[in-house]
């Protein structure tokens, strides 16, 4: 079999573009004892991918030059050397940015894809939906009456905490960029507050209108996926004892020298406040949980999952590309099956 991949040519400086990947061509051999074959079917790219393709040292290894990237994938086996991975099973790995491959069976998880599709194991019951759980229910510790703060509201984390914080019952007020997310923080999703951070001149008045609108005196919980202007209006609209989970910062991920901080750091004492940087898998012992919550919550139709899914391989750099420049909305999933 032969499969196509895309390699990390050389490392960005600053934003990323196209010249720093390239696709190749590799033969997938057969599966030996302890194998599996499988032709993947939808990959998903994320933010926190860039950070990887920078060689510093991080909580994971940085991509290696010249070979395939590493990237959530869910596939179905083809052929097998394992009798518990039987053809036809639907696995997850971690072993997207290629079209198919063969590995060891350490590699793989067995997904059941008969009560959800399979593309849901990489959004909502995969660790992007873990990610949103954690962070707001354990991190941030919801607790009722909260008011909920969430940047980067219509992205693939930021919809599935919207989306959970108002299914138990809370005002939740979105940021996102653009009139047309701002429309599907509004319409589809149906929050509280919108911000459209692109159309204002300060995001900390944008959020204290929208506090006040909701009949608030602040915020009491925020999740942050950007860090920058909106972990400073967070702070600065926060309520005394708020809590902060602070998941992400892409306004940071492609600067190319040093960073602003937010300035009013001082508040966090004054107000008691806590802020807390967390990553979703040193929490797989809620999985089961949190699986059981995703499937009712599904079943019940109360998740919505909205996608960006671009076709093929060819397009997956084109696809990662698009989480910086705000083409994307929800999760973005490359469809390679």
């Amino acid at each position: 079999m032969i499969s196509r991949e895309v390699q990390l040519k050389r490392r960005p400086v600053g934003s990323p573009v196209p010249e720093d990947f390239a696709i190749a061509e590799r033969d997938v051999p057969a599966p030996g004892p302890g194998e599996v074959q499988v032709r993947n079917l939808f990959m998903a790219v994320d933010p926190a991918m860039r950070g990887r393709m920078d060689d510093a040292k991080s909580y994971v290894p940085p991509f290696e030059l010249d070979a395939a990237m590493e990237g959530p994938a869910i596939g179905q086996v083809v052929a097998s050397g394992d009798d518990t991975f039987a053809p036809g099973a639907m696995v997850f790995s971690r072993l997207g940015w290629r079209e198919a491959f063969t590995a060891p069976v350490s590699a793989l998880q067995l997904r059941d894809c008969s009560q959800l599709p399979p593309q849901s194991w990489l959004g909502f019951a995969g660790v992007t939906g873990l990610t949103a759980y954690v962070g707001l229910l354990h991190i941030g510790r919801l607790t009722p009456g909260d008011v909920v703060f969430v940047s980067a509201a219509s992205g693939g984390v930021g919809t599935l905490v919207c989306q959970m914080a108002r299914i138990k019952g809370h005002k939740v007020i979105g940021a996102a960029g653009g009139a047309r997310k701002a429309a599907f923080l509004r319409d589809v999703l149906q929050l509280d507050g919108v911000i459209d951070y692109k159309a204002e001149d300060n995001l900390t008045k944008a959020l204290a209108r929208e506090v006040k609108a909701v009949g608030a005196g602040g915020i009491d919980l925020y999740f942050d996926n950007v860090g920058g202007d909106h972990l400073h209006a967070a702070i600065a609209l926060a309520n005394p004892f708020a809590r902060m989970a602070i998941c992400g910062m892409i306004s940071q991920y492609n600067a190319a020298g040093a960073v602003t901080p937010p300035r009013n750091l001082t508040q966090i004492m004054t107000k008691r406040l806590e802020l807390k940087g967390f990553i979703a898998t040193d929490h797989m012992d809620i999985e089961q949980h949190f699986l059981a919550d995703m499937k009712a919550w599904h079943k019940a139709d109360l998740l919505k999952q909205t996608d960006t899914v671009h076709e093929g391989i060819d397009n997956a750099v084109h696809a990662f590309l698009g989480l910086f420049d705000g083409s994307n909305l929800g999760r973005t999933l490359v469809r390679l099956g």
